[in-house]
């Protein structure tokens, strides 16, 4: 998760000003992959399911913020150690959409791995604290030019809208449908710039309270409105089995979801893993229901989760990740052995291919949401005739206060920039990789921290 910096409304403002240049055309790529696509509660390459069996793929960490597809010396090496692993999947938390990423890209296709993107970060993000002001034009234009670098290649599999954003706290749930919202929007840039369909959806927390209602609230609604999948982050899962790990339950309680389900992080550090979640991801108990998951993470950082430690990769502000690989065993291996032992089941696994919406969820202790959308702001409609232009990058001024930009909804009919107050919130799973210390303001793809954050 990332850390972030408090920018002035007036600098994040002036940012709104520059007309955006049209989308370059798409130049053809040398590998193409068959795109993943989505049926029913599955994923599918071709006319076969596919099952997301990969890992998440941030060096650095989140406070370096570091993009690692736009560096060859970063992502090739660890191209080599995907391929060792025998991966399906990558996701990729930061990425810059001002600079080039055919190389890696190339790569990845070559080696056959698909990419899922974060498709936002800390400076162009939902503000937990006044999720209001922070939807609006300057940020959609952020996203918006993150699809527009990422739509190109075969292998982006998809986006997500946000990561996180709705935790244990009732009040964080009013971000949901800024979340949505933002959803929505991508969805709708993808089709007016003529794009592929690419899948576009929401990373949840591990979160009891409120899990259930996430995923309803993602898939209730109109068509337009509706995500094309949900997935979480679950943490539940310490060496132990189906069962004790209440991955069962779980299971249960998705049954019947009109959406395909996958893990976007799994993962616990209290043991020597030995990654027997594969075995229940790939087992008729699960296939039916789940997609598969990202095993959470690949390389080595404060929080001791990796299972590749980059030389020098933890020094300074983390920004040179291009040190010695070394394998961290015997976890490296156990995935390996892991991965060949569990493949990916033929056919169907089970899968529906009724795609039906949910009810969207009743209010209750811990979920306030309206089911009414915000419209999208007036400013970003000429992105979807124009395009985003050229992104702002990892460093840009930043969107989070530029308020006068917000769009209109039924508690802001005029679009005023006095958004509703957030709380801090943290996984209610006790495994859960450690968030920091720190009050969070603010998230949307990635989780940003004020001050003495330990980052994921």
């Amino acid at each position: 998760m990332k850390t972030t910096t408090v920018l002035s409304a007036l600098a994040a403002a002036a940012a709104v000003n520059a007309t955006p240049t049209a989308t370059l055309p798409l130049k053809a790529r040398q590998t193409e992959l068959e795109p993943i696509t989505a049926t029913g509660n599955a994923f599918y390459k071709g006319k076969e399911r596919f099952f997301v069996r990969g890992i998440d793929y941030q060096p650095g960490g989140a406070a370096a913020n570091v993009d690692p597809l736009a560096d060859p010396k970063v992502c090739k090496p660890d191209i080599e150690k995907f391929k060792k692993l025998g991966i399906n999947t990558i996701r990729v938390y930061s990425t810059d959409n001002s600079k080039d990423h055919d190389e890696c890209m190339e790569e990845l296709a070559k080696a056959g791995i698909y990419v899922v993107l974060d498709a936002n970060n800390p400076l162009y993000s939902i503000n937990r604290d006044d999720p209001h002001t922070s939807y609006n034009a300057i940020y959609l234009q952020s996203v918006f030019a993150t699809i527009d670098a990422f739509a190109k290649y075969t292998n982006t599999m998809a986006f997500f809208s946000g990561n996180e954003v709705i935790h244990d706290h009732a009040n964080t749930t009013l971000t949901a449908r800024y979340v949505k919202a933002t959803d929505r929007d991508m969805r709708r840039y993808i089709k007016a710039r003529k794009y592929r369909k690419i899948l576009v959806g929401y990373s949840a927390a591990d979160v009891t309270e409120n899990r259930l209602q996430t995923a309803d609230y993602f898939n209730c609604g109109t068509d337009e409105e509706r995500s094309d999948f949900f997935a979480f982050n679950d943490y539940s899962w310490c060496t132990s089995n189906f069962i004790e790990s209440g991955w069962d339950q779980k299971v249960k309680n998705f049954t019947g979801y009109g959406l395909p389900i996958f893990l976007s992080e799994y993962g616990c550090n209290h043991n020597v893993r030995d990654f027997g979640e594969l075995e229940s991801l790939m087992h008729p108990n699960m296939t039916s229901v789940y997609s598969g998951g990202l095993m959470y993470e690949y390389s080595e950082e404060p929080n001791k989760y990796g299972i590749v430690k980059i030389e020098g990769g933890d020094k300074g502000n983390g920004f040179d990740q291009t040190g010695k690989r070394t394998e961290m065993q015997p976890e490296f291996n156990n995935l390996v052995k892991a991965m060949k032992a569990f493949p990916a089941p033929k056919g169907l696994a089970g899968a529906s291919t009724e795609n039906k919406a949910s009810k969207c969820p009743e209010n209750n202790d811990h979920w306030i949401v309206s089911t009414v959308l915000p419209e999208i702001p007036e400013e970003a409609l000429q992105y979807f005739e124009n395009g985003a232009g050229k992104g702002p990058g990892l460093n840009g001024k930043g969107s989070q206060w530029a308020g006068h930009v917000a769009s209109k909804s039924p508690e802001f009919p005029d679009g005023d920039a006095q958004g509703s107050t957030g709380g801090s919130g943290s996984d209610d799973n006790e495994n859960a990789a450690p968030r920091g210390a720190a009050s969070i303001l603010f998230v949307s793809g990635l989780v940003a921290l004020v001050a003495g954050a330990i980052s994921l």
